[in-house]
């Protein structure tokens, strides 16, 4: 079932449709929410409020054939009124991941600890996500050469500090 399909499905107030789609991408959810916030408490609070959103205002979306950037475009917002409402500085040490997988960890790592916030959404949005770079550069409000440049500029970071760590 595709993701417009479940929208419409929780539109109606249908709970199985709404925890098939937590089930499906709840961890795509996360990862931005968390690129954003670099606290895992603060983004899986923005996750559970993501949803919770998503359940009361399915009604409204309407299909463009992009529904995970309408969700995603909700956490960004999310994200974005909890950070001018806490008005704290983000910790981004002792994180806990959602994953088991050693890799992924040293991987989001890097992305915490070594790009600014921009490159850090960036990178996950494309990398973690699958999104294209037009669709990230609507999604944060970019123009597209300032997204592709941005990311770029990212990677070559990273791979400087994989040369670095060799």
């Amino acid at each position: 079932m595709e993701l417009d399909t479940y929208l419409e499905k929780i539109s109606f107030k249908d709970s199985k449709a709404f925890d098939e789609l937590y089930n499906l991408i709840n961890i795509n959810v996360y990862s931005f929410a968390l690129s954003i916030l670099k606290n895992h408490n603060d983004a899986l609070d923005i996750t559970q409020e993501t949803f919770i959103s998503i359940y009361h205002n399915a009604y409204k979306y309407q299909s463009q054939g992009k529904p995970l950037a309408w969700i995603l475009t909700i956490t960004k917002n999310l994200a974005y009124m909890k950070i001018r409402s806490s008005k704290k500085e983000i910790d981004i040490e002792n994180i806990e991941f959602k994953t088991n997988d050693s890799y992924d960890k040293i991987l989001i790592n890097y992305l915490l600890e070594n790009l600014n916030d921009l490159e850090r959404q960036i990178i996950v949005l494309h990398s973690l996500n699958g999104f294209k770079f037009h669709e990230i550069a609507n999604i944060l409000d970019l123009k597209l050469s300032t997204t592709l440049s941005k990311y770029h500029r990212a990677i070559k970071k990273l791979k400087e500090l994989m040369k670095e760590e060799q």
